[in-house]
């Protein structure tokens, strides 16, 4: 019963959300490339590539969940050699940086909405053999039709947080049975699994195993652009102040911050990274309002020590460039709010700084507070004065470093654990 108010409110819930949507889709390009896989609807040549394979569907929402999917995957790959999936992905960023990154044996399609119709032919065309869902991406028509047609299905690298804890309290009746159909969610702490519990999903079902965001030690530190970068454009001891994936505001905080440091140390160098690149034209626009001279990553050439600031206008490079970091800001936590993952900057080593705002790491956020592994500021002049004496002290900056790493050490081979716990779900089955 509840299901069929659900579809049955689905289509209104369409025409309310669908202008938001839209707007979203248009502001960050590629929106109409693929756009009927996201109504269940899939060229001839894609049934003919999908058709026989019985994947294994991977669900990843944007670009940090597809990160955490292509972890997954070569562990999974590592355990079945003949391993076949399929990734599916909502936002056109995720859908991009899958696209650049997943192997050969990997398929890249657009998610489809969650209506019965739409999932349903998604279901004939994909077929899988099993289904795991990146964090909390358990759709009730998603999990209605696995159920329907006896299709495993799991929960990885599953956190929920005290706020969506209390937010889906509020529709336990409806929730509730959800969950009590997955067959394995994966969390990243106790603390999460006791949640999950407290939600209605089977206690047995559910297994902490470290959280794969901050699984980083295995993956390669030093991007090829950034090494050619290092090699030919500024000089290896200048130091670098680095914001990783902005947002709005931010980065003329870090302009300010920037300005007000160069008198002290005239060699710094900035580099921006902005969360969602198409943003780049109006973060240019304001460094030359400030009389900077900057320059976009996919434009740097040999010639980039003669600039102050490097714009990296790329999706998905991100980790590769923090080991040229001098000190490190993460971003969307002093003008929005959510904060953003510091874990691939301390698997570089690196001192990191965050404002006030790291509701989506809080837990880690905290950790590495109590734990002297990093800066935590309230505004553009506290991030000034700290990065002033790190800039100062290189002494201070390891230690910071180390002590951040010690706080991740225990979500290593958080992929490979959850790999195995996958495993079990299909093990008799071809993949």
């Amino acid at each position: 019963m509840i299901r069929l108010i659900y579809n049955l409110l689905w289509p209104l819930g369409l025409l309310l959300f669908l202008p938001s949507y839209l707007a979203k889709m248009f502001r960050r390009g590629g929106y109409r490339k693929d756009f009927g896989q996201r109504l269940g609807f899939y060229s001839s040549e894609w049934r003919r590539r999908l058709h026989g394979k019985s994947p294994t569907w991977i669900h990843a929402v944007s670009v940090g969940e597809v990160v955490i999917a292509l972890k997954l995957a070569e562990q999974l790959r590592a355990l079945r050699p003949d391993l076949k999936c399929v990734l599916t992905t909502t936002t056109t960023t995720g859908h991009a940086l899958a696209q650049k990154s997943a192997p050969s044996w990997m398929d890249v399609l657009y998610a489809p909405l969650d209506f019965w119709p739409v999932m349903r032919r998604a279901f004939r065309a994909i077929a899988p053999q099993r289904i795991i869902l990146i964090e909390a991406e358990a759709w009730p028509n998603l999990v209605a039709e696995a159920t329907r047609r006896k299709i495993p299905l799991a929960l990885a690298n599953a956190r929920l947080s005290p706020r969506s804890e209390r937010r889906f309290r509020r529709f336990k009746v409806f929730v509730g049975p959800i969950f009590r159909r997955l067959n394995l969610i994966c969390v990243p702490t106790p603390e999460d699994a006791e949640r999950w519990k407290n939600l209605g999903a089977k206690t047995s079902q559910i297994h902490a195993v470290g959280n794969i965001k901050y699984d980083v030690f295995n993956q390669p530190i030093l991007s090829d652009v950034a090494q050619r970068f290092r090699e030919t454009g500024i000089d290896a001891a200048r130091p670098i102040l680095f914001g990783g994936s902005t947002h709005r505001g931010e980065e003329q905080i870090l302009v300010d911050v920037f300005c007000g440091l160069r008198p002290e140390f005239p060699d710094l160098f900035l580099i921006l990274a902005p969360r969602h690149v198409e943003r780049a034209n109006e973060i240019e626009a304001e460094l030359r309002k400030r009389d900077l001279r900057s320059i976009r990553q996919t434009a740097a050439g040999s010639r980039t020590q003669e600039f102050d600031c490097l714009l990296i206008d790329t999706t998905g490079e991100l980790p590769g460039w923090y080991n040229i970091a001098t000190i490190v800001f993460i971003g969307k936590s002093l003008t929005a709010h959510g904060g953003q993952n510091p874990v691939e900057a301390i698997s570089a080593r690196k001192p990191v700084i965050f404002g006030p705002h790291m509701e989506n790491f809080a837990s880690l956020a905290k950790q590495l507070i109590a734990g002297g592994g990093a800066l935590i500021v309230q505004n553009s002049e506290e991030l000034l004065e700290n990065s002033r004496r790190l800039l100062s002290r290189p002494a201070e900056r390891e230690k910071l470093a180390n002590n951040a790493l010690r706080v991740i050490q225990p979500h290593r081979e958080a992929a490979a654990r959850t790999a195995v716990f996958m495993e079990k779900l299909s093990s008799s089955q071809p993949g």
